[in-house]
């Protein structure tokens, strides 16, 4: 009986010694930020550009929720613990809107050129989360409501921008996909409080004119 507890106990800490960094960071996110979230599908081990869901055809391998479902997302730190223990390398999923951050999002290139246009012009940016195609902005939480008076207001609005809001969801890092590794582009300030974060208008606003003004064509990535 010893013997078996023993072996139980080492499988466990195996288990959560496999990606210490997620581990961590799932519960940073959870504990210390109140940031529901939940695991992600894990890559298709054959092949890393799949995805381990039953898609075949699926376009964000590892980068979205399965089982558990979206809905099952938490800041509670048991359940933090206990899946990360028992899936040690599964990406973790923020589920965006309610009390979490929500995200504007666009393809790396333009992102990049935007994000330096911002800089000079000195506004004031949140974390960045950067995937290989995709660059998403944090921003507060908002309503379809807001967000439609916001884009109805704008002259143009890229299709290429993506808008993450109430039932949506993003990768955090240090997340491994099939599409690559999910980094902080602009990581948040150190410290246990939540980062801070800008209101949608902003960011929308200040991202369509800077892409408008520096002539940066964003395809509909």
């Amino acid at each position: 009986m010893r013997e078996i507890l023993g072996r139980r106990r080492r499988l466990l800490s195996q288990r959560s010694d496999g990606r210490p960094e997620l581990f961590s960071a799932a519960l940073t996110f959870a504990k210390e930020w109140q940031w529901p979230v939940l695991p992600g599908v894990a890559p298709d081990p054959e092949g890393r550009a799949r995805c381990g869901c039953p898609d075949p055809e699926c376009t964000v391998p590892g980068a979205h929720p399965f089982d558990p479902g979206l809905l099952a997302a938490t800041t509670d730190e048991r359940m933090v613990r206990w899946w990360w223990t028992n899936r040690p390398a599964a990406p973790i999923i923020l589920a965006t809107g309610g009390g979490a951050p929500c995200a504007v999002s666009l393809p790396a290139l333009p992102a990049a050129r935007a994000l330096a246009a911002l800089d000079r012009e000195g506004m004031r940016l949140g974390p960045v989360i950067a995937a290989p195609t995709r660059w998403a902005i944090l921003v507060k939480p908002y309503s379809m409501e807001q967000l439609g008076e916001l884009l109805y207001a704008q002259d143009h609005v890229p299709g290429s921008l993506r808008f993450h809001g109430e039932g949506g969801y993003l990768a955090l890092p240090p997340s491994e996909t099939g599409h690559g590794d999910i980094t902080w582009e602009r990581a948040p300030l150190p410290g246990s409080a939540s980062p801070w974060v800008p209101d949608v208008e902003a960011v929308v606003d200040a991202v369509v004119e800077a892409l408008t003004r520096t002539g940066v064509s964003a395809p509909d990535l």
